[in-house]
């Protein structure tokens, strides 16, 4: 679960502890293109307030018309369907053609929304399972994120800590991979030992600087597998720290900056370090995906491109502009 739909959470227990009526809509399923993929959050205040998306476009004051009134999820839970035909297609805005699916439920105690986000603070992975007949919601530990099952009758969620980045190194390329990556809703830890690298940190919002050693750090973080590792230091005596840990943890991303030779003599390095041929060979370098980079903000977008690649669970081996092959959703037109 990213922040955003955390915010959208908290808004709406402040909204029902302030007597409002609140119902929550989830995006289920999307056919073709849709603005939105599955687990998008909305919620709608009776006074017509929202906070979260579900289409970026004009489903969202359909929504607000029929919520307000009553028509839809007034007392329990219903899904309703956006796209179906082309002048749905038309009237909504929805590009390419898309048809989006959501699940609108009147929230209360029952909800357990409270219940959930004090498990997610507390850097627990949650599936949430909701029963479509009578509303009431069921919490237990997950061993996944990013998943949404809807079978008509239950939609079960799952939610977890958000995205963490560990940046090795201070210098300027760390800046712009940093500011990339809180973009996109990682909470990104700088470790710089350094003190000549310090300056100006604390101006970057959402980034926290360390001044452990790497190897400290990584233990320290307990990296889970929605954490991502880069070394970008081009010391050795740093970098090689840190990797010779975090390659041993679930970290989804792994990477350093390099040549293909230096990277090549680094894993024999890492090697020695007890770390294995496997562990090794789960080490991104050069780091990023080929783009032609050569500037620090080209660098730092290649990394970033290459972490969501990893993390959607692209393959990496197949070109990447065979867009006929992806199922990548289309920006708003």
């Amino acid at each position: 679960m990213n922040s955003v739909d955390i915010e959208v959470m908290r808004t709406a227990l402040q909204w029902l502890d302030k007597g409002h009526r609140v119902t929550l809509g989830t995006v289920v399923r999307t056919w073709g293109s849709a603005p939105r993929p599955p687990g998008s959050l909305m919620i709608i205040r009776d006074d017509g307030q929202v906070a979260g998306s579900v289409s970026g476009g004009c489903i969202e004051d359909d929504l607000i018309e029929r919520v307000a009134r009553g028509e839809l999820a007034l007392r329990k839970p219903e899904v309703t369907t956006y796209g179906q035909t082309a002048e749905e297609v038309r009237r909504f805005g929805l590009p390419c053609g898309g048809t989006v699916q959501i699940v609108l439920e009147p929230l209360g105690p029952h909800s357990q929304l409270r219940e959930l986000l004090v498990d997610i603070e507390r850097r627990h992975r949650v599936q949430r399972r909701m029963d479509l007949n009578t509303g009431l919601v069921h919490l237990e530990p997950a061993l996944d994120g990013d998943r949404v099952t809807f079978d008509g009758a239950h939609l079960v969620t799952v939610h977890g800590p958000r995205l963490r980045l560990l940046i090795i190194g201070g210098g300027q390329l760390s800046r712009y991979l940093a500011s990339m990556a809180v973009m996109i809703d990682y909470q990104v830890t700088v470790c710089e030992p350094r003190t000549e690298y310090h300056e100006g940190w604390d101006e970057l919002p959402g980034v926290t600087l360390s001044t452990l050693m790497p190897d400290d750090l990584v233990l320290a973080m307990n990296l889970d597998h929605n954490s991502a590792v880069v070394a970008v230091t081009h010391d050795p005596k740093l970098d090689d720290l840190a990797l010779m840990e975090a390659l041993r943890t679930p970290a989804f991303y792994v990477g350093a900056l390099g040549s293909m030779h230096n990277n090549t003599k680094r894993r024999e390095r890492l090697l020695q370090f007890d770390v294995s041929a496997e562990e090794a060979a789960r080490l991104r370098g050069p780091v990023g995906l080929r783009l032609g980079a050569l500037t620090p903000p080209e660098i730092a977008m290649s990394i970033v491109a290459e972490m969501t690649a990893m993390r959607r669970g692209v393959d990496l081996s197949q070109p990447l502009v065979r867009w006929e092959a992806s199922t990548t959703i289309c920006a708003l037109a």
